[in-house]
């Protein structure tokens, strides 16, 4: 998967915003204001880091060892940093999709009556 497609699928979730808080170079993806993605655009080669139940992130680090790594600059338990070229794109988009389910998950009532909303 590549970082375009990478982008689009992330936007075309439901209450997602994509901003630079950090720089020009690292690109966030955030529901109803949460951080569930983050692209560092300038590393090569392309990688992501993705929020991830602590047990399955070991699993992944240990089945595609060098590929998804502990989160580069993020909590390490519960963040991975995944290698767009070496992981299959199925993956990637399951690995999105948790991301984003952890993150809604915790989201107050509030916020996810709204997102109901959307």
């Amino acid at each position: 998967m590549n970082i375009e497609a990478f982008r689009d699928y992330c936007l075309a979730k439901k209450g997602v915003t994509e901003e630079l808080p950090f720089g020009p170079d690292a690109l966030v993806f955030k529901v109803m204001g949460k951080m569930f993605a983050l692209s560092a655009l300038d590393r090569l080669p392309p990688q992501v880091n993705l929020k991830c139940d602590p047990d399955r992130a070991i699993l992944l680090r240990e089945e595609h060892d060098g590929s998804i790594i502990p989160g580069y600059h993020m909590n390490k338990v519960h963040w991975n940093t995944v290698m767009l070229n070496e992981v299959p794109p199925q993956l990637i988009t399951e690995l999105i999709d948790h991301s984003y389910e952890l993150v809604v998950s915790k989201l107050t009532k509030k916020l996810k009556s709204e997102l109901d909303n959307l």
